[in-house]
């Protein structure tokens, strides 16, 4: 994924070995994600797919399960997120990270860590809560001041944050095939990492108006900096002041 990627873990009577052991197992997941969806690596599956190398029959099975929720947010962010519709071909990576992310940390959980927090570069998902708090508190990096909080959410499930800030203008307007973005920063929390990083994208390039979808979707909050500083989130986002 090109990402840097830190666990947070409580051990829940688990023993040292075997924490190691569980993360090993994570990191491995993260690995295999990006040997599938990298679109840097001329000899993914991903990429021998964009280029017509390979047939979509000939897919691993994961590329259906990551197709479908691409549809699925495709479909509920009416179409300010669309794999499909970019430059080059089917480019689901605006999904994938959280998707990578969401699968490490059911390695986690499967392994007995139940309370514990994955972080890829932002996107972040998170099972239980820390002792004594009643959920995860994550900061929202300030789009014009990396030394600097937006503000700080408290997050039971997963939150995504997607910007120019970092990597500049390379997101892309599906409606339009050019590059564009409506959002200083765009950041959507909910149950499923990966599409709550496939919302967060929509709401980057498509700002108030995808704003308008992803608010009305069940379990899904957004919170939204505009290129101008002024800022709208849904009543679903608690900022801890």
């Amino acid at each position: 994924m090109g990402t840097v990627v830190s666990f947070t873990v409580y051990p829940d009577g688990g023993r040292g070995p075997e924490i190691d052991e569980a993360l090993r197992a994570a990191c491995g997941r993260l690995h295999h994600a990006d040997a599938l969806f990298s679109t840097w690596d001329p000899s993914t599956p991903l990429s021998r797919l964009r280029r017509g190398a390979l047939p979509a029959g000939s897919c691993p099975p994961e590329f259906a399960d990551v197709a479908e929720l691409c549809a699925r947010a495709r479909d509920r962010s009416g179409g300010w997120f669309d794999p499909w519709a970019l430059p080059g071909g089917y480019d689901p990576t605006g999904l994938v990270k959280g998707w990578a992310v969401e699968g490490a940390l059911a390695v986690l959980i499967d392994a007995g860590l139940t309370t514990a927090m994955v972080n890829g570069g932002g996107d972040i998902a998170t099972s239980g809560h820390p002792p004594s708090l009643h959920a995860w508190r994550i900061g929202i990096r300030h789009p014009w001041n990396q030394e600097a909080l937006a503000c700080i959410v408290e997050v039971d499930g997963a939150i995504a944050t997607s910007g120019a800030y970092e990597r500049g203008l390379h997101l892309i307007d599906p409606h339009r095939g050019t590059p564009a973005v409506r959002a200083a920063s765009a950041s959507v929390t909910g149950p499923s990492l990966a599409l709550a990083d496939a919302y967060a994208t929509a709401l980057a390039v498509g700002g108030d108006e995808a704003f308008d979808r992803i608010d009305g979707l069940d379990g899904y909050d957004a919170y939204l900096i505009r290129p101008d500083g002024t800022e709208r989130w849904s009543p679903g986002i608690h900022v801890v002041s």
